[in-house]
């Protein structure tokens, strides 16, 4: 797999999922919908249309023939910040793969299959594996410790950005809100 792309990173794969405060804050909202279709373009035009993960081309991704724009954020629990640091492009299974959380919402709201579900896991695992990397789902990321909800931030280009929701069950309000039904 990653023999077809000269730059691979499995790593991402393991990437932490946003913190529930800051879900709906994100570059792509901040700059708006001109600055995230630039910017996706060049990160995927960066790896000549491959998966930075799993190295297949576009033409050749499971599921969709198109990549897909994840924003790659620093983490500091301590202070419940998160940094945006850049765009990497990937393949629909590898970024669903990041992103495990919001997938199993949508298998348990049957947005999406358990086969595509299960596949795309089998997938991410097996990058993963190849790349002798721990498994996503099998590391414990360290949780905040003593960050209130209010107290997180996303920083971008150096400006801080607050919650969206002001409470976790504001959050899941939203959520199952804006799903679906």
């Amino acid at each position: 797999m990653a023999s077809e792309c000269q730059r691979t990173d499995a790593s991402i794969l393991c990437h932490p999922n946003i913190p529930k405060p800051l879900h709906g804050v994100n570059p792509r909202t901040i700059y708006g919908k001109d600055w995230w279709d630039k910017q996706r373009q060049i990160a995927y035009a960066s790896t000549d249309y491959h998966c930075l993960a799993c190295g297949v081309h576009k033409s050749r991704a499971k599921f969709h023939r198109w990549l897909e724009a994840h924003e790659f954020y620093l983490f500091d629990y301590k202070r419940g910040r998160i940094t945006f640091d850049h765009l990497v492009p990937l393949c629909h299974a590898c970024h669903n793969y990041i992103h495990d959380g919001r997938m199993q919402m949508m298998v348990d709201r049957d947005d999406m299959s358990e086969e595509k579900y299960s596949a795309i896991l089998e997938h991410g695992d097996t990058v993963i594996k190849q790349a002798g990397l721990m498994g996503k789902r099998n590391q414990r990321h360290k949780l905040t410790s003593g960050v209130v909800w209010s107290q997180w931030r996303m920083v971008v280009d150096g400006k801080e950005y607050g919650p969206s929701t002001q409470t976790l069950q504001e959050w899941m309000m939203g959520m199952w809100r804006d799903w679906k039904p």
